[in-house]
């Protein structure tokens, strides 16, 4: 996220300074999860992004607030609520919006509750929208996200225009549903328009059959985030972690032009065997880097005994995708941060107690990556750079890259100021050589070769695949 990359150089500078002078100290701020929480034994809350901006969507669009591109905001639902907000744009730039939907833990959902966004111009005609619901993998309440866009492609016809767009939040559900209002992060994320036309029909062809693990990837824990925001980064391997009843956890995987990538799950069996079965009791969904709803697992139902569910196969990511009509493969359309969330029902607790269940997430991140496509600017939340790869192998989120370098950088204020400064500089020096790789990465892209990715050669024999249906919840 835009406002998460320059924070590193903001405490830094703090920081230096404060070494420098040798006359303050600067108070290092826990992490974004909520430590007290976890240690209430508890799971935490929804971490919304630090700068998410407060708005207050109208019923009208006579009404309507202004979402700038890059931002992220801040609002809430009522049932049967509807909430717009304003789009302004020009006739070149893609523009999509999202709104991740989150309901208070403890409450009541039905499977029909759902989250809608949809993105229309001036004239009240649709340029799409998407939905996402609790469906049948488990009716207990978690995050749930939904985007909408405006692509300008060529053959467009409704939306294609400058001028003024409306996002559309609704919220849907059973009279049976807990009544309280749901809260929302809505974010607004620009796609530059490319400067050479390329393919205009998705590949139909792509290798669909699940590798097995890859000798040499990483294995270990990674205890995942609890957003979107603070979403742990993960790399091809396995990886365990735990869940408590009623917990979602985030995480984010790089993936880059011309790969593609496999994910599932493995929920342990418990100590307690004389519990009775839980339907929809774990749920497991993907999201693409501006939130849209990618695909689902199948509904585990649990017993006790361990269980496994997986994603279905995806395309490797290639810009063309996003001419296809399989749900899921579509939205596989730009390289960048993936997120996965992962969430257990709290009636588990019932049936199993309340200690957490031991899981472990198989990630594979097939192909070697390519050139994207000639972006007519930087490719920003679209494009994966050397650094985010380091930060996925760490497990990093943003707000740890920033706590790093604070930490890094009031170490010096205990020694000498000459000593401060030198190792103030090579901070500064760090700093500066992490964001220049971002910017030669975001300025490779936009000389890159124009269409997309082209699908990698794999190892394994390919299989036709021609779409599958939507996935049986979210």
């Amino acid at each position: 996220m835009n406002g998460e990359r320059v924070r590193p150089v903001r405490w830094a500078g703090a920081a230096v300074v404060c070494a420098a002078a040798a006359l303050c100290a600067v108070a290092v701020p826990l992490g974004p999860a909520g430590r007290a929480w976890a240690a209430a034994g508890e799971p935490g809350p929804y971490v919304f992004e630090p700068d998410a901006k407060p708005v207050t969507g109208s019923a009208t669009t006579s009404g309507a607030r202004s979402l700038d591109a890059g931002a992220t905001y801040k609002d809430t639902i009522e049932p049967g609520g509807r909430r717009i907000y304003r789009l302004d744009l020009d006739a070149e730039t893609n523009a999509y919006v999202s709104a991740v939907a989150v309901p208070k833990p403890g409450t009541k959902v039905a499977s029909s509750d759902s989250i809608k966004v949809s993105l229309q111009n001036s004239q009240g005609n649709q340029c799409s929208s998407n939905d996402a619901r609790f469906g049948g993998v488990g009716e207990f309440p978690r995050p749930l996200a939904a985007y909408a866009y405006r692509t300008v492609e060529k053959g467009s016809y409704l939306c294609k225009d400058a001028g003024r767009y409306y996002a559309v939040v609704e919220r849907t559900g059973e009279e049976t549903s807990t009544p309280e209002p749901w809260e929302l992060e809505i974010r607004h994320v620009a796609e530059p328009k490319l400067t050479e036309a390329g393919a205009t029909s998705a590949p139909t062809v792509w290798p669909s059959a699940s590798p097995g693990p890859a000798a040499g990837d990483r294995t270990g824990e990674r205890t995942g985030g609890s957003s979107f925001y603070d979403a742990k980064g993960l790399t091809g391997g396995e990886w365990t972690t735990e869940i408590e009843p009623g917990a979602s956890l985030f995480y984010r995987i790089p993936v880059d032009w011309g790969q593609q990538l496999f994910v599932a799950a493995d929920l342990s069996s418990s100590e307690v065997t004389d519990g009775s079965a839980v339907s929809g009791a774990f749920a497991m969904s993907l999201y693409n880097p501006a939130r849209g709803l990618v695909g689902s697992g199948s509904p585990v139902s649990y017993d006790g005994k361990q269980k496994t569910t997986a994603l279905a196969p995806l395309p490797p990511v290639a810009y063309e995708n996003r001419f296809g009509y399989a749900s899921g493969d579509k939205d596989m359309r730009f390289a960048g941060w993936y997120y996965l969330r992962v969430s257990l029902n709290p009636e588990v607790a019932t049936s199993f107690g309340n200690a957490p269940i031991p899981l472990t997430l198989r990630v594979n991140v097939t192909g070697e990556a390519k050139q994207g496509p000639a972006y007519a600017g930087p490719a920003g939340d679209f494009s994966v750079t050397p650094e985010d790869r380091e930060v996925a192998a760490d497990g990093l989120t943003p707000s740890d890259e920033a706590d790093g370098d604070t930490m890094a950088l009031i170490a010096v204020a205990g020694i000498g100021t000459g000593t401060a400064l030198v190792l103030g500089l090579g901070m500064w020096t760090l700093i500066a050589r992490r964001n220049a790789a971002r910017g030669a990465a975001g300025a490779a892209a936009g000389a890159g070769a124009a269409g997309g990715a082209g699908v990698p050669a794999q190892a394994q024999a390919p299989q036709v695949t021609q779409g599958y249906g939507p996935p049986p919840g979210r």
